[in-house]
């Protein structure tokens, strides 16, 4: 075997075996921004760690503020540092590896100019050619106006021998009118194969590898149906409240912040249809179809709640109302709870209950797949009670793994039933591969492989079915909820009216 010609080279054997993307230029609007310092730069620099940035590669940010190419790598190294020291932070390492900074560092480059300014795009043009990819890192309310700017200016334009791609944070859009009147803005623009609307979630390992358990093992896909299946639940749970966020989250609120995006995302690992393939737009065309096939959701079927005071790990914490810039008075849910039902063969019948809040009890992202039963009979007159469903729990966060609760002979010279859990965590199998959440799906969009990212019909189905809830909630019907609680009394009425009820955010069923 040839010995590697360069270290990235070296790092790509020795990391991943994949590699790396081909060279562009990263254009990040909003250089100065928090995603930009808490996710951007630590994906990145653990992508230069893995040797998967190409040597050409280069990185643009753009800002309204004064700044130079100095002043924002000193600013960006800082902030670094404090995330690796920080443990509560997506990114976390006992120290920075000067190499892979380095190889990130002092490819960072500074443009002043305001976003809705012709000038800063006429600049722009001047400094880039061949592949780039723009990051709108910035506002929700500029991503038109810049990808408009980007058009005008012919940066969008693609060549054989070169790319030009867009990256959309959520959230897009506010309800289905303005997601779909932003997507016929962007869509005059380029192209939709040109646009990325980013969702991290789907950038966590265990999200992707959920349709690996799902289609890779005999044994599940063919029980993953309504005949086998009795109830889904997919729990979001945060215990950190709005901190200094009150000025964004007071307008979205619970509902618009977490469930047509992240929850539906994972609606569709769970549920949609296997594939032709994993090429990009065989995936998203199942996700699309399944999304679409979910029921527009009534009031009926949701509870909004609040978080008011409360005790969480041993310290008293305020109510959302006495947050710095939220209203005294205000009615936004930080907690909801719904049932959808999907309206296809596969699932006709079996409810999926979702939930998402803040400051709850613990901190836990997990789908949960109930079954139905085995018939009682065999076990009847033996004393033994109705048997348990048997649960596979797949955790997403903070652990990632999945569990399976069975029922099983209790030893012993009498027939008892008894509940054993078998699981495992990918830690014990796997090594540990830094990861904030965006690497992959960065790395993804510089090679143009677009599966785990959101495409328009996919984004305008996901608002459609909440639509009538975002039109019809009363605003004032909010329920509320201790700090360091599972969530309002009335999400467990919600469940409670089907003969059901949530599984614990503890990670036990009861």
């Amino acid at each position: 075997m040839p010995e590697p010609e360069n270290e990235a080279e070296l790092k790509d054997d020795a990391a991943c075996g994949v590699a790396p993307a081909p060279p562009c230029t990263l254009v990040i609007f909003g250089a100065m921004g928090d995603l930009t310092k808490r996710l951007l730069m630590p994906s990145l620099y653990n992508l230069a760690g893995g040797g998967l940035l190409d040597q050409d590669f280069s990185i643009l940010g753009v800002d309204h503020n004064d700044n130079t190419d100095a002043g924002l790598r000193s600013a960006l190294s800082e902030a670094l540092e404090d995330f690796a020291k920080d443990p509560d932070s997506e990114f976390h390492a006992d120290r920075i590896d000067p190499e892979s900074w380095g190889f990130v560092r002092e490819r960072i480059h500074f443009l002043k100019g305001d976003f809705e300014d012709p000038a800063l795009f006429a600049a722009l043009g001047e400094r880039l050619q061949d592949n780039v990819v723009f990051y709108l890192a910035v506002a929700a309310r500029f991503f038109g106006s810049v990808v408009e700017g980007l058009g005008k200016a012919g940066l969008l334009r693609q060549t054989d021998g070169a790319f030009r791609r867009v990256v959309i944070e959520k959230p897009f859009g506010q309800d289905l009118d303005s997601a779909k009147a932003l997507n016929a803005r962007i869509l005059k623009c380029a192209d939709e194969s040109q646009f990325y609307r980013i969702d991290h979630f789907l950038g966590k390992e265990t999200v992707q590898s959920i349709m690996a358990m799902r289609f890779a093992n005999g044994m599940l896909e063919p029980i993953w149906r309504r005949e086998y299946v009795d109830s889904v639940q997919i729990t979001a749970a945060e215990t950190v409240g709005v901190e200094e966020r009150g000025g964004f989250y007071e307008p979205t609120g619970a509902l618009r912040d977490m469930v047509p995006n992240h929850l539906f995302q994972l609606l569709c690992m769970v549920a949609m249809e296997p594939p032709n393939s994993f090429d990009a737009e065989a995936v998203r065309n199942e996700k699309a179809k399944l999304a679409e096939a979910v029921k527009p959701i009534p009031p009926t079927d949701a509870v909004r709640g609040q978080y008011t005071a409360g005790r969480l790990d041993g310290h008293d914490l305020p109510a959302y109302r006495d947050e710095h810039n939220v209203a005294r008075d205000s009615v936004t849910e930080t907690y909801v709870a719904l049932k959808l039902e999907i309206d296809n063969w596969r699932w006709a019948g079996v409810p999926f209950y979702l939930r998402t809040g803040k400051r709850m009890a613990s901190r836990r992202t997990e789908i949960a797949v109930l079954f139905k039963p085995a018939p009682f009979r065999l076990f009847e007159g033996h004393g033994i009670d109705p048997l348990t469903p048997n649960v596979m729990r797949i955790t997403i966060d903070p652990q990632h793994g999945a569990a399976t609760e069975l029922n099983v002979k209790v030893p012993g010279p009498k027939m008892r039933i008894g509940r054993v859990r078998t699981s495992f965590r990918y830690a014990d199998f796997f090594k540990n591969q830094p990861n904030v959440g965006y690497e992959t799906l960065l790395y993804d969009c510089m090679t143009g492989d677009a599966t785990l990212f959101q495409r328009a019909d996919n984004i305008e189905a996901g608002w459609a079915a909440v639509d009538p809830l975002l039109k019809g909630w009363p605003q004032a019907d909010v329920a509320f909820y201790p700090v360091g609680s599972d969530g309002p009394e009335e999400a467990d009425a919600l469940l409670a009216r089907d003969g059901r009820h949530w599984l614990g955010l503890d990670g036990e069923t009861d």
